[in-house]
C-alpha cells in the first residue's frame, strides 16, 4: 500500500513539474531576453538563450544579446558565432558591425576582423581606426648571444681527447654574437597583410687548429637575413601564410696548410654562402580552439631539407589572455621522414603586461621554428631550448618587449687524415640570449 501511495505523489509531482515548464513562445523569449539585457544579467541572459533554442526559438535579436552577454564577460571567442550569426541576418547596424569588428579583434582574429570592416560606412571605420591600405607596423629589435662555456672549450684538450698525433683537428667555438632586427608590416588589401623582416647578425667565434701544435685566430661572420610573408582570408576563416626567407652572408674559414717548402702555415679565407627556406602555413579558429599546419622546404650549408610542423592553440578564457600550444615538427633525414622535435608554448595577460613562454625539445638541426621565421641555420644542433617574453604596451601604440632565451648546443670537433674526414668528437655549450625591442603600431 506504501509504494502504491509513493507512486501517486510522484505522479502527482511529474504532472506538476511538467505543466509548470510552460512552453516558451517568441514573445514571451523577447521580453525576457530583453529585460535580462536591460539588467545585465549576463549569465542569466545565456542559460535563457540556451533553453529558448532548446524549444526552437531563435531570432536576430536573441542572437545579438547572446553575443553581447558573451562580449560583455570578456569571452571574445564565445561572442564571435552569435554576432556573425546577427550579421547574416541583417547588416545594416552600425552596434552590429562594431561588435562583429571587436569580438574578432579581441580573440585574436585580426585579419577576419579587416575582412568584415572592409564593408562598413565611412563613419565607422574612421571610428575603429581602419584603413583598407598603408603601414600598420614598424618594429626594431636587438640582441646579444653568448656562450657560457666559451672560456672552457678554448683550454679543452681536444687533441688529447681523440689522440690526434699526427692528423688534422680543428674546432670553431661560439664566443657571442649580437643581432640587430627590423620589422614592416603593411596592409595591401582589406584582407590581405604583408610583412617583411631584414636581419644583421654578426657572429665572433674563435678557432683553434691542432697540427703539430696548436694555433688559433678569432674569426667573424656576417650574415643578413631578408623574410617576406604575406597573409590572407580565404572563404570564411581559413588564413594562408606563406613565407620566403633568404639568408646570405660571408665568414671567415681558419685552416692550416703546407708551403711549398713544405712547411706549415696558416691563414684566413674569407667565404660567402646563400641559404633559402620557403614556408606555408595554414590555420583557422573553431571555437576556443586553432589548429595550424605548416611546411618548410629549405637548402642550408648545401643540405636540402623539408620539414612540417602542426599545432592547435587553445584559449581556455575565450579570449587572448590565456592561451597554450602544444607543436609537433617532423622532418626529413638520412633515416627517412619522422618526428624531430616537439614543443609547447603559451601566454597570458598579467595586468598591463604580457608574457610567453616556449619550450622545446628533439634533435633540433637546421631547424625552423612555426612561423617560418627563426631558423637555425648556424653550425651545430640544439635537444633543448627554452624562451620567455615580456609585453609592455605604452599607450595604444607602442610596445616594448624584453626576451631570454637558453639554448643547449651540440658541435663537433673535426678531425682529418691525409685531407679527408675521419672522425669527429662532439662537445656541447650553453648558449643564452637577451633582447629588447620596440614596435609601432598604426
Amino acid at each position: 500500500m506504501s509504494k502504491r501511495i509513493v507512486l501517486i505523489f510522484l505522479f502527482i509531482f511529474f504532472l506538476k513539474a511538467t505543466q509548470a515548464q510552460e512552453k516558451l513562445n517568441y514573445a514571451e523569449v523577447d521580453k525576457q531576453s530583453y529585460q535580462l539585457f536591460l539588467e545585465e544579467k549576463w549569465p542569466e541572459l545565456i542559460q535563457f538563450s540556451v533553453e529558448a533554442r532548446k524549444q526552437g526559438i531563435d531570432f536576430f535579436y536573441l542572437q545579438a544579446r547572446t553575443g553581447i552577454a558573451w562580449y560583455n564577460l570578456g569571452k571574445y571567442r564565445n561572442a564571435v558565432p552569435w554576432f556573425l550569426k546577427a550579421y547574416a541576418n541583417d547588416q545594416s547596424f552600425d552596434w552590429l558591425q562594431e561588435y562583429v569588428y571587436y569580438s574578432l579583434f579581441f580573440s585574436g582574429q585580426k585579419l577576419e576582423a579587416n575582412k568584415y570592416a572592409k564593408s562598413f560606412p565611412n563613419v565607422l571605420k574612421k571610428k575603429i581606426g581602419f584603413q583598407e591600405t598603408g603601414l600598420t607596423r614598424l618594429a626594431y629589435e636587438s640582441g646579444y648571444s653568448f656562450n657560457s662555456d666559451f672560456e672552457g672549450l678554448k683550454t679543452q684538450p681536444f687533441s688529447t681527447e681523440v689522440n690526434l698525433g699526427e692528423d688534422y683537428g680543428e674546432g670553431y667555438f661560439l664566443k657571442n654574437y649580437s643581432f640587430h632586427s627590423f620589422d614592416l608590416s603593411h596592409r595591401v588589401a582589406p584582407n590581405f597583410t604583408l610583412n617583411h623582416n631584414l636581419t644583421y647578425i654578426g657572429v665572433n667565434r674563435e678557432a683553434i687548429v691542432d697540427w703539430g701544435g696548436q694555433t688559433n685566430s678569432s674569426i667573424r661572420i656576417n650574415q643578413f637575413n631578408y623574410y617576406i610573408n604575406p597573409v590572407w582570408v580565404i572563404g570564411k576563416k581559413l588564413n594562408i601564410s606563406p613565407s620566403l626567407n633568404l639568408i646570405f652572408g660571408s665568414g671567415d674559414v681558419y685552416a692550416g696548410r703546407l708551403t711549398n717548402n713544405s712547411s706549415k702555415a696558416y691563414s684566413i679565407k674569407k667565404t660567402n654562402y646563400s641559404d633559402a627556406v620557403f614556408s606555408t602555413a595554414v590555420w583557422s579558429d573553431f571555437g576556443n580552439i586553432s589548429p595550424g599546419l605548416e611546411f618548410n622546404a629549405g637548402n642550408i650549408n648545401d643540405s636540402k631539407f623539408a620539414q612540417v610542423s602542426s599545432w592547435i592553440t587553445y584559449y581556455p578564457l575565450s579570449n587572448t589572455k590565456l592561451y597554450i600550444t602544444p607543436k609537433v615538427y617532423f622532418k626529413s633525414g638520412t633515416d627517412g621522414f619522422g618526428w624531430n622535435a616537439m614543443g609547447i608554448s603559451g601566454g597570458a595577460t598579467l595586468w598591463k603586461a604580457h608574457v610567453n613562454a616556449q619550450y622545446l625539445f628533439g634533435d633540433m638541426e637546421y631547424f625552423v621554428e612555426s612561423g617560418g621565421y627563426v631558423i637555425s641555420n648556424f653550425p651545430g644542433k640544439s635537444d633543448r631550448k627554452i624562451m620567455g617574453s615580456i609585453y609592455f604596451p605604452i599607450g595604444k601604440k607602442y610596445q616594448f618587449v624584453f626576451r631570454y632565451i637558453n639554448q643547449n648546443m651540440t658541435e663537433k670537433y673535426q678531425i682529418y687524415t691525409g685531407g679527408y674526414k675521419s672522425n669527429a668528437l662532439e662537445y656541447n655549450y650553453l648558449k643564452q640570449t637577451i633582447t629588447g625591442g620596440i614596435s609601432w603600431n598604426f
